[in-house]
């Protein structure tokens, strides 16, 4: 049960990061939890201990998890992007 609610969070996670960085046409729904739960694991390292929170990958479904997890998968995006592009949106 943790595993479907991980990729369910992490989709919405993915698609709301997507969103945010306007990427959203190009990803489907597999992407978007891909996104969605790499983005959490950066969130986990970099934002994680600044915020003092934990990302969904540790199994924490809070609101500050969902928010570490969305800087991370929004980090993931603008990498994406500056390397697909050379720039960030």
């Amino acid at each position: 049960m943790g595993i479907i609610i991980w990729l369910i969070v992490g989709g919405i996670v993915g698609w709301l990061a997507s969103l945010v960085m306007r990427t959203d046409a190009q990803q489907g729904i597999v992407l978007n939890v891909v996104v969605g739960i790499v983005g959490a694991f950066i969130g986990g390292l970099l934002i994680g201990p600044l915020l003092g929170a934990p990302s969904i990958n540790s199994g924490a479904i809070t609101v500050m998890s969902v928010v570490v997890s969305l800087i991370g998968a929004i980090i993931l995006l603008a990498i994406v992007n500056l390397f697909r592009r050379g720039r960030v949106r």
